[in-house]
């Protein structure tokens, strides 16, 4: 008897999980109504995307050194962006780090990572498009912001997670902060730092090619302005060399990944 009941208790429903689960599904239902998503505008999407895919093939390298010159600023942008992010985000991730800053210091610095955080890499590149004009500067600008809001968020998490015995024992030495975080805290969180700042060069060269069409340089630019002139041939040719360039950059960032562990 007491088995049975044990079993029962085992696998006892879970009813709130259920009602959530419930609930989602209604609120989806319903929000597909709001947005009037319906079987018969997606075939014909379905049907447009065909034709304007047929229009981008063969896609045409003719005007390669444009497309060169684009993909070139756009590696650019996200090399200078992510070296200049990661240089901010490491006094910024300390300061962050609530087992090693005090709390008055932790705390603002935690909302400026949230500020960067909280705008959508475009819009920071509208707003810097605006502010210091067209051009790769306000992509960079942009792109820099972004950086700081993810890797300093992540590597403060990193070093509230390190061991506080090495540190303890470094500062019983009667070394200095410096030698503090030299020795005690920054060789606990290197390898996963490297880690934040490739993760963060591969985003940042895939977000390059999208701020371009803001007007913050990079293949962006060269990309709208395709579209805009219905040259899908070419189009088709700069989206290849965008996929090859990630998966080159993917490639790089792995092996050194591999080396490092």
């Amino acid at each position: 008897m007491s088995a049975t009941i044990a079993a029962r208790d085992a696998f006892k429903p879970n009813w709130t999980a259920r009602l959530g689960l419930i609930a989602v599904a209604l609120y989806s239902l319903y929000a597909i109504g709001q947005l009037d998503i319906s079987w018969a505008r997606l075939s014909v999407g379905f049907g447009e995307a065909g034709r304007f895919l047929a229009r981008m093939v063969p896609p045409n390298f003719a005007r390669w050194e444009l497309l060169l010159e684009g993909m070139i600023e756009s590696l650019q942008i996200a090399v200078l962006a992510t070296v200049l992010g990661i240089i901010i985000s490491l006094p910024l991730g300390l300061m962050a780090a609530r087992n090693l800053a005090p709390w008055w210091l932790s705390a603002p610095i935690r909302g400026v990572i949230a500020v960067c955080r909280s705008l959508h890499y475009v819009i920071v590149a509208i707003l810097f498009v605006k502010a210091i004009g067209f051009g790769a500067l306000a992509g960079v600008a942009a792109l820099t912001v972004a950086s700081m809001g993810f890797v300093a968020k992540l590597f403060a998490e990193a070093v509230e997670e390190i061991s506080m015995k090495q540190v303890e024992a470094i500062r019983a030495t009667g070394a200095g902060p410096g030698a503090v975080l030299l020795y005690g805290v920054l060789p606990q969180v290197a390898s996963r730092f490297i880690g934040f700042s490739l993760y963060q060069l591969d985003s940042n060269l895939r977000n390059s090619t999208l701020v371009g069409i803001v007007g913050a340089g990079g293949i962006g630019g060269t990309l709208f302005a395709a579209f805009k002139r219905f040259d899908y041939d070419f189009v088709c040719a700069i989206l290849l060399s965008i996929i090859a360039l990630i998966f080159v950059a993917e490639l790089v960032s792995g092996r050194i990944r591999a080396a490092l562990r």
